[in-house]
């Protein structure tokens, strides 16, 4: 099964409040609505895209060690995903494949990273939760992903929904701005250039990881 058929079988489930989810309609609506805009304020089409210079960035990963992007492009290709949190399951369902696809990428030659506003607790519980082998990053404040052209602020009552779900952006990313980063994945060349940019404001939208093997496999034919 693909990836956006999993992430669609789970959208179906969830909308449809099958056990366990029980969500009222009016919650569904609202996230409808708030994907919806994003969508047609064009923010996506800001972003970076295949042909850009990527900024190069060090982060820290869980553990607080630094991860440069320049170090891993010297290495061959880099992945970059940027993704919302732990507390987003197609979120998560992305990065387990991400990490079921990892011996393809590596064998075409490229590292991954995955890069999220969430604190390094939050991230340490991204890797266990997901069984996770390859770098998770904090951006904080989302400072990386607006480089990137991702970083966007969450309406007034879409916070207001997030409060009463008990999901605290505010302390899962220990930034009291509400913004967020579009889920986007980038495949960066050695020499800097994006071969490979997938951003979509629709976050139930996301590709497979093998649709990013022929675009590593090009950049890393050129860097050999």
């Amino acid at each position: 099964m693909s990836l956006q058929d999993r992430l669609d079988a789970f959208k179906a489930d969830f909308e449809a409040g099958k056990p366990p989810y029980s969500v009222p309609h009016s919650v569904i609506d609202t996230m409808h609505r708030a994907t919806a805009e994003l969508i047609a304020s064009g923010a996506a089409q800001q972003a970076l895209k295949a042909g850009d210079t990527a900024p190069t960035f060090t982060l820290d990963d869980p553990d607080g060690k630094p991860v440069s992007s320049a170090e891993l492009l010297e290495q061959g290709p880099l992945v970059v995903t940027f993704y919302r949190g732990v507390w987003c399951p197609y979120c998560n369902m992305e990065l387990q494949a991400m990490q079921a696809a990892l011996p393809d990428i590596r064998d075409a030659g490229a590292n991954v990273v995955a890069i999220s506003p969430q604190t390094a607790p939050n991230s340490r519980k991204s890797v266990r939760q997901n069984a996770l082998t390859f770098p998770i990053l904090s951006d904080v404040r989302n400072d990386v992903a607006a480089r990137f052209g991702l970083r966007f602020a969450l309406q007034d009552y879409l916070v207001d929904l997030y409060k009463s779900l008990k999901n605290d952006l505010t302390a899962f990313n220990g930034d009291p701005s509400w913004t967020l980063p579009m889920p986007a994945r980038y495949v960066i060349a050695p020499d800097g250039i994006i071969a490979y940019a997938e951003v979509n404001p629709d976050y139930t939208r996301r590709p497979d990881p093998a649709d990013l093997l022929p675009a590593i496999r090009s950049a890393a034919a050129h860097h050999a």
